[in-house]
């Protein structure tokens, strides 16, 4: 699929490039996207300059999109998010990821990204994904957040389910289908925010 920009008005979505390296480098400095995703630490521009060209670049001819989330149509990265797609017992899914930088959150943002991107996902003409499943290492509840208010139900925890820079961690695990209703998802146990 050629790469493509979503935006509902608010926030926007498109395809990273090289002119974001130094922005997503700056990004990533953030100690909490290091503690809750498995992208390098310490982060380098060369990093950055991998992720361009090794992974969104190809990753959009192989169905693997990946956009920036910016506060306008030409605005710096505030975030990404991607989704990485899988073989499931029934059909074909896909596994979200995103990180939002801190002046950023708490606005509903990544959120509204989620749910753009979900809605592209299930699309019959675009991807045609027929699961969408959010995973986070225990304890990401600023994540946990976000997807349950983006419509993924919480399916439970699975032990090691995750590899992070060597080390084992369990995770959640929450899925949104393209037959569920708009909205937050009810299902969540009471420790979730």
């Amino acid at each position: 699929m050629d790469p493509s920009t979503l935006s509902n008005g608010t926030v926007w979505l498109s395809p990273p490039t090289v002119h974001d390296i130094d922005t997503i480098t700056a990004c990533c400095q953030e100690p909490s996207l290091g503690r809750w995703t498995t992208m390098p630490v310490p982060y380098h521009r060369e990093h950055a300059e991998a992720f361009i060209t090794d992974i969104v670049i190809p990753g959009w001819a192989a169905h693997r999109p990946t956009w920036a989330l910016r506060p306008s149509a030409d605005g710096p990265v505030i975030g990404m998010i991607g989704l990485n797609p899988y073989r499931g017992p029934a059909d074909e899914g896909a596994e979200i990821g995103f990180w939002l930088s801190p002046a950023a959150r708490g606005r509903g943002l990544m959120t509204q990204a989620v749910d753009l991107v979900c809605t592209t996902g299930f699309a019959p003409d675009a991807f045609g994904f027929g699961r969408i499943e959010w995973r986070a290492i225990v304890g990401n509840l600023a994540s946990a957040a976000v997807a349950s208010r983006a419509g993924f139900h919480y399916e439970g925890l699975l032990r090691g389910g995750m590899i992070q820079r060597g080390v084992r961690h369990d995770t959640w695990v929450a899925s949104r289908l393209p037959t569920d209703p708009p909205g937050p998802a009810t299902d969540w146990p009471a420790e979730f925010p």
